[in-house]
């Protein structure tokens, strides 16, 4: 399950727990927690605390510790991610359209985007959609560590679904794509998406962006140069 869909796995009382425990110190080590404590903050029972807690962990947001007078609660790398959404929601509230800035640098792929990009299911939606044809290939880009946390903010920002297809083989799974700017070594280029797939081999570490040129003879880049990518809303 991605991180997306595991945060959509709890609602919003079970952030607000996981919000206090953070506001405790929980992102940067276990911090100890009693469910009386925790109930009095929520307003609620304390076994209306203990069963936030439980869903928190069983969706992988936290990690528990149970000892005999209380928990030792860890928020997860995923954890923390929902968190991020969070904010990115109330920045885009009081602070109006709101921007992700990522870095990283530039990898080999395997050669799968080429194909699935070519591909007429997907190709039709991108000329649609998108305004243009992409290139028949992806640029890969692996994220530096801040950028991994920073990434999930884009779940904030508006985004360009692409449909899910089938043929009479196989299914197809379906797509998102977030506009950007790439930038490298003071040159950038404006008309390219971040695209993320449903179904993919990736982790949060890897971004593949489409655009309707080949970036690498755009910008001129080679594996291991360290390029900028902004995300806005449109």
């Amino acid at each position: 399950m991605s991180e997306t869909a595991t945060a959509r796995a709890v609602g919003h009382d079970e952030l607000a727990a996981l919000k206090l425990v953070a506001l405790d110190g929980g992102l940067a080590g276990p911090v100890k927690v009693s469910c009386s404590g925790l109930a009095d903050r929520l307003d609620a029972s304390s076994q209306t605390a203990s069963r936030r807690l439980q869903r928190l962990d069983e969706a992988g947001l936290v990690e528990r510790d149970i000892v005999s007078d209380g928990q030792w609660i860890d928020v997860t790398d995923a954890g923390e991610s929902a968190l991020r959404r969070e904010y990115e929601d109330y920045r885009r509230i009081f602070e109006g359209a709101a921007a992700v800035t990522l870095t990283g640098t530039v990898t080999g792929g395997m050669g799968e985007g080429r194909h699935y990009i070519s591909l007429p299911g997907y190709m039709d939606q991108f000329r649609e959609r998108l305004g243009y044809e992409p290139f028949p290939g992806t640029l890969n880009v692996n994220l530096s560590e801040e950028s991994v946390r920073a990434r999930s903010g884009m779940a904030s920002l508006d985004a360009i679904p692409i449909d899910g297809w089938e043929d009479e083989e196989r299914t197809f799974g379906p797509a998102t794509c977030y506009a950007a700017t790439v930038e490298h070594d003071g040159d950038s280029y404006g008309t390219a998406h971040i695209i993320v797939p449903e179904r993919t081999h990736h982790d949060e570490s890897q971004l593949e962006l489409i655009s309707p040129v080949k970036l690498r003879d755009e910008l001129g880049l080679d594996d291991g140069d360290a390029i900028t990518v902004r995300v806005e809303e449109v």
